[in-house]
């Protein structure tokens, strides 16, 4: 290809506003969608628990068919429109005022409102994502995209922890005693009664979002703009097509995402599924599962960070192996630990508490299982994100991120559908969570296989 229609690359200020993208996305998967609000809407905005949680599960379901269906489409018609920050804006107005929205989830008010909000939310968040992925091609050469890409998503590990923290110790309080964990009562007169420090995750998101996506906007450079956005979205339905026609000649670009489909719903499944599993098997409780949330989310910071000099180094298909070999690890330690023995019986633990957090032996090794989930489930994206990157032009980097964002939906109810599945069928959750080995190993093996770029480009 032409490499005279290649952008310049961009000052290190315009790299910094772009990495800050993810430092102000991430707080909303953190505190909306994992630890505070969802937990929130299953447990406050019904009166049966299982309701709740079916009414949870439906949500991320519809939002995730929304994702799957048309972020291919997202992304070739950012190849066809040209200019990202546009779109980048449009869904960041959708995303803001459905978070603010959020306010006025009362309990007892409807859950349909609540449950759109979040699917506009989710969409317009991971939407958002696709153009911002398919600006990286353009603004840093392919030597330094991994360490970029790392660096930038343990950003947004750092800013969703920071957000988390704020909210557990200085918000969210306690139903019994009306106290955060600090023993003080929540800042700005929050009432915990009324679901006010659950609820007000939302406006928190938002604004942290809308301030930290500006240096984007004002520092970093966009590609000119192309077609209008009506000839614009046409174009791009037809250049979806001949992008899918075109995978067959490019056999390595298939198998990459065939491969991270297969081992990124294994990955998803493990976040979602392991504090769960850790809860049924521990008695674990919320602040518990906080604390293990932060405690990963140290560990991914520094994760993120060390592998984005080994990506520099070693390239981000060994990034991803290595971090696939990681997870497989701790998925196995995980389902192996229970009270009293882990790695299936092989090495006995006293079963005694020592009292305090995690005073068993068993609850300790969970833990340091979980260090490997949290130090390699950030370089597993993030050189992934990388690895398409260096291995596409920035001419078709809209179409193959939106592809990308497809790979990493299209069966992401596959992991724990056979969680569910297998943990029906045998009665034991730790067979169930056995299931999600079989997703890393197939991805794993998978990548193998895949050249490295996945097609050789001219840039």
């Amino acid at each position: 290809m032409d490499t005279k229609t290649a952008a310049p690359r961009a000052s290190r200020l315009g790299i910094a506003g772009w990495m800050l993208f993810d430092w102000a996305a991430q707080p909303f998967f953190t505190v909306i969608t994992t630890f505070i609000f969802g937990p929130y809407l299953v447990a406050r905005l019904t009166d049966d628990p299982v309701a709740g949680q079916a009414a949870w599960s439906y949500t991320l379901t519809i939002a995730g068919i929304v994702i799957a269906l048309l972020a291919p489409v997202m992304g070739s018609i950012a190849d066809a429109s040209g200019a990202r920050k546009p779109w980048i804006a449009a869904f960041a107005v959708v995303k803001i005022l459905s978070l603010m929205g959020l306010w006025y989830a009362t309990p007892g008010s409807s859950l349909v409102f609540a449950m759109a909000m979040i699917v506009l939310a989710t969409v317009a968040a991971e939407f958002s994502i696709v153009f911002n992925d398919s600006m990286m091609p353009r603004l840093v050469s392919p030597a330094d995209t991994g360490r970029i890409s790392n660096i930038a998503w343990g950003l947004g590990y750092l800013g969703g922890m920071i957000v988390l923290i704020v909210v557990i110790a200085l918000i969210a309080a306690n139903p019994v005693t009306g106290e955060t964990v600090l023993g003080i009562r929540p800042i700005f007169g929050i009432d915990p009664a009324t679901g006010e420090d659950a609820r007000i995750t939302g406006p928190i998101s938002a604004i942290w979002y809308l301030v930290f996506i500006l240096p984007m906007f004002f520092f970093t450079p966009d590609q000119s703009r192309g077609l209008p956005i009506a000839h614009a979205v046409r174009a791009g339905f037809a250049d979806l097509t001949a992008a899918l026609r075109d995978l067959r000649g490019r056999p390595g670009i298939l198998r990459f995402l065939i491969a991270r489909m297969v081992y990124q719903d294994g990955v998803n499944g493990l976040i979602a599924l392991g504090g769960t599993f850790a809860a049924g098997m521990f008695a674990w409780q919320t602040f518990e599962l906080g604390i293990y949330g932060i405690i990963l989310n140290v560990v991914a910071i520094g994760g993120c960070l060390y592998a984005s000099r080994l990506d520099k180094r070693l390239g981000s298909k060994a990034v991803v192996v290595g971090s696939l070999v990681c997870l497989t690890i701790a998925t196995i330690g995980i389902v192996s630990t229970g009270p009293g023995f882990t790695l299936f019986g092989l090495i006995p633990l006293p079963v005694e508490s020592t009292g305090g957090l995690f005073g068993t032996a068993a609850e300790k090794a969970y833990i340091l299982y979980g260090l490997l989930i949290g130090l390699a489930f950030g370089p597993v994206q993030a050189s992934a994100r990388s690895y398409l990157a260096q291995s596409i032009h920035p001419d078709e980097a809209g179409r193959y991120f939106g592809l990308y964002a497809l790979s990493g939906r299209a069966t992401s109810f596959l992991a724990p559908l056979s969680v569910a599945l297998v943990t029906t069928a045998t009665g034991s959750a730790r067979l169930g969570m056995m299931a999600l080995i079989v997703f890393l190993v197939a991805g794993f093996l998978l990548l193998l296989r895949t050249p490295y770029p996945a097609a050789e480009v001219s840039r």
